[in-house]
């Protein structure tokens, strides 16, 4: 599925190119202030809470509530900061981050599969203050780049990985956020103790993100104790009866 959704994304970058092209792009973007990891620093513990209408493998999971409206949900109820998806598989459209930037002054994270230079001026151009780079597929030398690239605009970058292999990959570069996910690619189901068994690695001033799986505040007290400084969930929230209250039980504001 993952291969697919990169084949697709290639002819989407390329279609926006023939569009806008990036000379257009780069006379548009405004420096950000790294938002995202001034916001996570300035707390003990953080919920980057997601604006998910869908996803590839399970559908619609949200059809109540626009992008925009759950924004202001997450806003008033104590979130970090926000992920908007920026992919048509996930019911995304670029469109959303300034939607999303007119209701809340939340830093925002694109989140999409940033397989080419193109889509970080694109993200900047749109308002977001960070962009999700994903470790299996990207080679070294494009993370490094894309990292750096991110930087010199002023975004800042959550680096996803999924396996001890990616994250080895991951602490070879100077990435100061890293998403560990808890999804297996494979299989698609979810387990939390991918963050407990891989956070050891992450040494020194790095920020660890957890990412899928999570469900309930007992989940984020235990992944809090363990040394993680926030989590990114979409799929727990957006499912919720009260969506309100689950933010603030994710957020751990209710204790």
């Amino acid at each position: 599925m993952l291969n697919s959704i990169v084949a697709k994304k290639r002819l989407e970058v390329a279609r926006a190119k023939q569009q806008v092209p990036v000379s257009s792009l780069r006379s548009s973007v405004q420096p950000g202030s790294f938002a995202l990891s001034r916001a996570l620093k300035a707390r003990e513990w953080g919920l980057i809470a997601e604006c998910k209408l869908a996803s590839p493998a399970k559908g619609t999971l949200c059809d109540g509530y626009s992008a925009p409206e759950l924004a202001e949900i997450y806003t008033s109820h104590g979130a970090a900061a926000l992920s908007v998806h920026t992919d048509p598989h996930f019911k995304g459209l670029l469109t959303d981050i300034a939607a999303v930037r007119q209701v809340t002054d939340l830093p925002i994270l694109r989140k999409d599969f940033i397989i080419d230079e193109y889509q970080i001026y694109e993200a900047r151009a749109a308002g977001a203050d960070a962009i999700l780079l994903i470790a299996a597929i990207l080679t070294d030398d494009r993370l490094l780049h894309y990292l750096y690239q991110a930087w010199s605009l002023g975004l800042d970058c959550l680096v996803e990985v999924h396996t001890r292999e990616e994250l080895q990959r991951v602490l070879k570069t100077p990435a100061e956020l890293i998403g560990i996910n808890n999804r297996n690619l494979k299989t698609f189901t979810t387990d939390i103790s991918n963050t407990f068994d891989l956070l050891p690695d992450c040494q020194g001033a790095r920020m660890v993100i957890s990412e899928s799986g999570i469900q309930s505040a007992g989940d984020a007290r235990r992944l809090k104790a363990s040394g993680v400084r926030g989590i990114l969930v979409g799929e727990g929230l957006v499912r919720a009866h009260d969506i309100g209250r689950k933010t603030r039980e994710l957020t751990l504001h209710e204790e």
